[in-house]
Formats: structure tokens, sequence, C-alpha cells
């Protein structure tokens, strides 16, 4: 049976503003007496609603550009004195210290300001909420007198049971006040993972000085974004969640334009196509198939890109996702729309509305892709990549960021010929996207053939040759660890390799490079790995 707590007297102040007015008309209506601070006091008393001001309550006024306005005992005290503890009863009259039955607070926008283009670190920390959290935590604490609300959409269940039994349930006080303690350490960890990557950037810049560390704790409260239908498999259940604090483009806030609900392996892929893709300047598609690259290009054009990823692998492409760094022009559209092909889903960018009305009307799956608009992409973000193991959690540094070829020597006696390094460079980068053990060939900044995900790295090797077929003359071939031995490297030159790209290292790197000597294909050595399991 619950019990219900009556509101006598309000505290209000809120940043976002939505439905504020029609919730304090009802409190109003109730006998509710309103105590306000600043912008939330004037907001009401502009639509005829009589608010009391803080800063005249407590004797103090708002200080240091409103940094310090509720901060102070008489505000507390109102809100922790335990309404049944005789001692705290006492304190409350001899300090003359009002109660306060409700507190409606929410906090400042950090999460929105973040998002913003060229935000910089001390308007961030502006946006950092020092009262509110107090506030909330502190009414939350002693909810089994205080309600607690910290979002607009808790206003309704509020007023709902004031009007249906003149006050507020345990079971209600309880539901808003575990809420509260989730939202507070939600913002907490927004707060933490953005000055965790300002320390990040700052050990990356001045590596000299910061040296790049783990931070000692991490949390991640995540919001839930959408149940799925199911998970990699039909028996497993699903959901999707969001992450505080992101502000880089990403699929958890892109717009669907188009198509069904997409699945948990649609995401999978999706978010693999976009990682490889904000990788390049040049406009550039890649054609995922089981979370690998199967197809991927750079042109001067996106429509052109876009031919030389589905030529990639056409059979694996059918039924993949297909992923894009520039705006979807009608001319891609078109490319996209031709016979035979088949695709679950598109991110992108942007979408120009010509291509989305062809997308919708032309191919016979027109329904049914997904089209996501993710925005802008940016530059790459700082990020951490999670992964769950039995009892715990592995973190590392996301393998995102764009390669350096500062350290990279060609060790043959046959040096690079000068129109190569382009596919050099495309095809270095896209094998650290290929799972482990990953060999890619590429041509004209193309993928021709991929061989992921082997035991052996002379398998993959034989599968990108096998997969590349006749387009593997003239080809580059790119390694995300060293050859062991000297046999892929005869295979190589059969297959009329001309140029091999790899991180070097093995204790055969001397036959490895005999055997590129004697076949006169030149080697680089980049000195950095790329595995992905």
């Amino acid at each position: 049976m619950s019990s219900y707590s009556p509101i006598r007297r309000a505290l209000i102040s809120v940043s976002d503003k939505q439905g504020l007015v029609e919730f304090a008309k009802k409190l109003a209506l109730h006998g509710v007496e309103i105590y306000s601070t600043g912008g939330t006091r004037k907001h009401l008393i502009d639509q005829g609603i009589d608010a009391h001001e803080v800063a005249a309550y407590t004797g103090f006024p708002e200080v240091m550009d409103g940094r310090v306005k509720t901060l102070h005992p008489k505000i507390f005290g109102g809100i922790l004195a335990r309404r049944n503890n005789n001692e705290d009863i006492e304190s409350l009259q001899s300090h003359e210290i009002l109660e306060f039955d409700l507190v409606v607070v929410n906090l400042y926008p950090f999460e929105a300001t973040i998002q913003k283009a060229n935000v910089t670190l001390p308007e961030a920390i502006e946006q950092i909420d020092i009262g509110g959290p107090s506030l909330i935590r502190a009414a939350a604490k002693n909810h089994a007198f205080v309600t607690v609300a910290t979002s607009p959409s808790q206003y309704e269940s509020i007023v709902g049971e004031l009007a249906a039994h003149n006050g507020i349930s345990d079971r209600l006080r309880l539901r808003l006040a575990s809420e509260c303690f989730a939202e507070t350490a939600r913002y907490d960890s927004a707060i933490g993972n953005y000055l965790s990557k300002a320390v990040v950037s700052d050990a990356i810049t001045n590596p000299s000085s910061a040296p790049l560390t783990m931070p000692a704790n991490l949390s991640a409260p995540m919001q839930l974004k959408s149940s799925l239908r199911y998970g990699e498999n039909p028996h497993q259940i699903a959901a999707l969640y969001r992450l505080p604090g992101k502000s880089d483009a990403s699929l958890v806030d892109a717009k669907q334009l188009n198509g069904k609900e997409l699945s948990y392996n649609n995401l999978l892929d999706l978010d693999s196509a976009l990682a490889i893709v904000r990788c390049f300047s040049k406009p550039s598609a890649v054609v995922i198939k089981h979370n690998n690259p199967c197809g991927g290009a750079s042109a001067h054009k996106l429509s052109f890109a876009c031919r030389k990823a589905l030529a990639g692998d056409p059979l694996s492409a059918f039924g993949g996702v297909i992923g894009f760094n520039t705006t979807v022009d009608l001319e891609t559209a078109e490319a996209l729309c031709e016979p035979g092909l088949f695709i679950e889903a598109i991110v992108a960018p942007l979408f120009a509305p010509e291509a989305v009305a062809l997308l919708q009307t032309k191919p016979k799956w027109r329904e049914n892709v997904r089209l996501m608009e993710t925005g802008p992409l940016g530059e790459q973000p700082l990020e951490l990549n999670y992964r769950f193991i039995s009892g715990g959690v592995l973190v590392q540094q996301a393998d995102n960021q764009p390669p350096t070829n500062l350290n990279w020597k060609t060790v043959t006696n046959v040096a690079v010929a000068e129109e190569l390094w382009d596919d050099i460079a495309f095809g270095w980068e896209m094998v650290r996207h290929v799972k482990s053990n990953a060999i890619i060939l590429a041509r004209d900044a193309a993928l021709v053939g991929v061989g992921a995900g082997q035991m052996s790295r002379v398998d993959s090797v034989e599968i990108a040759i096998e997969k590349a077929g006749d387009r593997s003359q003239g080809s580059i071939l790119a390694s995300d660890a060293f050859f062991p031995f000297a046999d892929s490297i005869q295979r190589a030159a059969k297959a009329g390799i001309i140029a091999i790209i790899q991180p070097g290292g093995s204790r055969k790197d001397e036959e490895v490079i005999a055997a590129c000597n004697e076949h006169r294909i030149p080697m680089i050595f980049t000195g950095q790995r790329h595995f992905k399991h």
C-alpha cells in the first residue's frame, strides 16, 4: 500500500524549459508555492506564474555569473531535512529554513555543447553544472519525503498523482530518485569521457611532456536508443544503446531516410563501412559483407568510386552494405540502381534529394534499403575500443588515426615506381580494416582482392589472389603483419603483383626481402602492425 507525501513547496531551476509553464500552472492550481532562480524565474513570471526569488529567500545574491546561486544551507537544509526527525525539524525552525517537497532541476546542456563544431575546452567547462547535480542528488537521497524531477518527461506522472491523491506515492518518489542518480552518473561520465579525450589529445600533441596512459577508472552509463528484432541470430535478444558524450558523426545519431528497421548485423557492417570511408580525403566508397570490406575505392568523383568498389567482388557485394564519405548524388544513385544488385543499407554524410527519390523508386529493393545520413564526418575521433570478456573489459586506443609514412622504408634493392605510391597508401589504409590474418590487393586505388580472417597468412594470400583473378596482374599487396616465410612472396610474384607493403619484424625478414629482390618486387616496411581480431 503506497503512502503519499504532499507537495507544498517546490524549487524549480531548469535549462530545458519544455513543458515547464504547463507543469508550473498545474502545481500552482494545487496550491504549491514555487521558488526559482534567474532565467527560470523570469520565464515563469513572464507567463503569469508567481515564483519567489531564491536569492531573496537565502539573503545571498547570485554571484560569479550565476555559478553560485543555490549552494546555500537554507536550500539544502530544506531539501535534506527528515520530516520525521525531531532534531532536523528543530534545525529548520531555529534557522528559519523552509521545507522543499519538490525539486525540479535539469542540468546544463554539456553534451549538446560538446557536439557543436569547434567548441573549445573552456566553453565546454562552462557547461559543467555544479549546483544542479547537488540539488537533485540531495532530493533523491531524501526521496522518502521529497520528489525530484530531472526531465520534462516526468512532469505528467507527478501532476497525475498530485491530482488523484493530493500527494506523490513512495513508489513514484523511489522511481524518480533512481532515474535521478542514473542521470547524474550519465552526466558525469559524459564530462569524464570528454576530459579524458582532451588528455589523450594533449598527450598525442605533446608526447614528451604528457605521456599517453590509460584512464584509472572507466564508466559509461548508456541510454537505450532502440530495441532490435534480434541479435546476430534470431534466438538472441539485442538492443542499441547510446554512449554518453559522443560528439562525432555516428550511426547511433544518424537519421534514417528510408527502409526497414536496422538489424544488429546491419549496424555492425554499417559502422565498419563508416570507419573505413572516413579515413579517406578523396571521394570514396566501401562495400562491407560480414564485417569485412569486399570492395572499396577512391576516385575524383563518388560515382566512379562507387562503380570501382562494386566491381571489387560483385558476388560478395550482393546483399552487402555500402558506405560513402561524401554526399550521395544522383549519378552515384544511378550506379547503385543498376540491375542485378541488391543492397541492404547505405550510410553517407548526406544524400541529395534526387538521389533519395531515385533509390526509393527505381530498384526492386527500393522500399527496403536503409538510407542512413550521419551529417558531416569531420576528423577521426580519438576513441577507446571496448571488448567484453568473461569477468572484465579489454580497452585499447582505437586504431583509427591517420597513418604516418615517416618511418616507411623501402628495404629491397628495387625502388618503388613513383606512380605506385597512391595505390600503396590506399592499400595500407584498407588492410587495417580487414580481419586478421589480412591481405589485400589494390590497383588504381581500388580493392581487387581480399583475404581475411585466415589462420595462416599464406592462405589469406591465396584467397586474395583467387578473388582478384586476372586483376592481380599489376596490383600491389598489403599485409597487416609481417610475412613469417618467403612462400607468400613466391605466390605473389606468380600472380603478377608488382609491389608489397608490410610491417616487417619477422626473424625471416632477410629471406622475404631476398625473395622480393629475386622477383624484382619492391617492398616497403612500415614498422607498424594492424592486427584486427
